[in-house]
């Protein structure tokens, strides 16, 4: 159950089964046209022969694209990208717009201007809705596009274009929200592991213990991809705020009475089509899990989450090598030079690089006595004080702070795998969602930027920014 590989594994046999399908759709147009990708476009853009024809050619388009290499997609999004707005339409109806002697006119060259100014390429992708996993098809489509657009600005408008027409068709209230549970189908379980982001599923018995009774799995579907889900997440109906995730995710533990937790831990969040990255449904998807369980469960009293800092260490390092004044009291360069592996006691931060840079620390008490204050300290001024702009530099704290969550703890030793040492120090957080107080707490935050925190965290951070 690789995590890299097998989303590769799972989109490769559904393009196959898709492509088999467009091949057979296609062939009733095959040979009668031009087979050039331009000449294909303006077929489309034409369509002569009705719907089942005008369904065919999308279908033959889109086999077209499946069978290049990345180069070919290349020129083939180029190509799109130039069935653009005709700028002579676009002049004309905007000087009528311009010299309309009254309301009337004015209304009637206006909509004649929006209608000019929409490009024929919003029509062509538009069409590939119209045939079998056609939606799938342009969420992925998309993901290549971003990629591209990246090394080729040319194509950003394309991008721009079809980043506008998702939003629209994957507006929350299209979406269902589905409960995954043991019983869910094979290939959607299987799809599960393959998308977790946060905390891989390492086996079955790791995916069935995630989905027990004390535990809950939501995901937003389409109904045009109605087995592909969009974005989901992970809770844990338990007593208290979890504090470390291998315990909270420790299969050999008991199995608690989901009708004694008094919270609820949100412990993942995975978004699984990187086509539909900037378009947001993890606020939605939490404010309607919430609901949920609320109605479900009358004893649960708390709603937070168990989160990853991903971007502390990396910042962290950076201030550590600018060896910036005042980040370590006297005190804790003291402790900390008293842990420190020998020739690295010359300062506080080159005590707190070589420890952190031996990941044996996670294993030795007496480093971790004199880390702990450090680390939490630090992680309170990264999550509390340092920006971009008004945003939080944590993209994750960034998340849930839009959302509408306070910072109410950092806990020290919360992720002790691989990926949690070296991301976050082995740190994690719990941002609380107050159902009486997140639209006041998104408010803040999305518009003075303000980041609301639990007393005890924001005394932490006290004295920066």
């Amino acid at each position: 159950m690789s995590e890299t590989a097998a989303p590769a594994n799972l989109f490769d046999r559904a393009i196959r089964r898709i492509a088999s399908v467009w091949r057979d759709m296609a062939a009733s147009v095959s040979g009668d046209e031009d087979d050039s990708i331009a000449a294909q476009m303006r077929a489309c853009l034409a369509g002569r022969g009705g719907e089942v024809s005008a369904r065919s050619r999308a279908a033959k388009l889109a086999e077209t694209y499946l069978g290049l290499d990345f180069s070919g997609r290349l020129a083939f999004l180029r190509t799109l990208a130039s069935f653009d707005s005709d700028p002579e339409a676009v002049d004309t109806a905007y000087e009528a717009v311009r010299t309309a002697p009254d309301a009337d006119v004015r209304a009637a060259a206006k909509a004649r201007l929006r209608h000019v100014l929409e490009p024929p390429r919003l029509k062509l992708m538009t069409q590939f809705t119209t045939i079998p996993d056609g939606m799938k098809f342009l969420v992925d489509f998309r993901a290549t596009l971003m990629e591209a657009a990246r090394k080729a600005p040319d194509l950003a408008p394309l991008e721009a274009d079809l980043r506008r027409q998702l939003a629209s068709w994957f507006d929350v209230g299209f979406l269902e929200l589905r409960r995954i549970d043991w019983t869910s189908p094979a290939a959607l379980l299987e799809k599960l592991v393959d998308y977790e982001a946060v905390h891989e599923i390492r086996s079955w018995r790791d995916l069935k213990n995630r989905l027990d009774s004390d535990r809950r799995c939501y995901a937003f579907f389409h109904p045009r991809m109605p087995d592909e889900p969009l974005i989901f997440v992970e809770v844990a109906l338990v007593k208290g705020l979890a504090d470390s995730v291998q315990r909270l995710l420790d299969h050999s533990a008991p199995v608690q009475d989901p009708k004694q937790a008094d919270t609820a831990i949100f412990y993942s969040i995975s978004n699984c089509q990187s086509g539909l990255a900037g378009i947001s449904f993890g606020n939605f998807l939490i404010k309607r899990v919430v609901e949920l369980l609320t109605a479900e469960f009358r004893n649960l009293k708390a709603f937070a989450t168990l989160s990853p800092v991903p971007g502390y260490c990396r910042w962290l390092d950076e201030k550590l090598a600018a060896a910036e004044p005042g980040l370590l009291s006297d005190e804790e360069s003291v402790n900390l030079a008293a842990v420190a592996p020998p020739g690295a006691q010359e300062s506080g931060a080159q005590a707190l690089a070589a420890i952190l840079a031996d990941k044996s620390w996670v294993r030795d008490g007496a480093m971790q006595k004199a880390l702990a204050p450090v680390l939490v300290r630090l992680c309170a001024r990264y999550l509390l004080v340092e920006a971009r702009g008004k945003r939080a530099l944590d993209p994750v704290a960034h998340f849930h702070l839009t959302n509408g969550a306070r910072l109410e703890r950092i806990n020290m030793l919360a992720d002790t795998s691989t990926r949690g040492v070296k991301e976050g120090a082995a740190l994690m957080v719990n941002y609380l969602y107050d159902p009486a107080r997140i639209e006041e707490y998104h408010e803040d935050y999305a518009g003075a930027g303000k980041r609301n925190a639990a007393t005890t965290v924001r005394r932490l951070a006290r004295g920066w920014g």
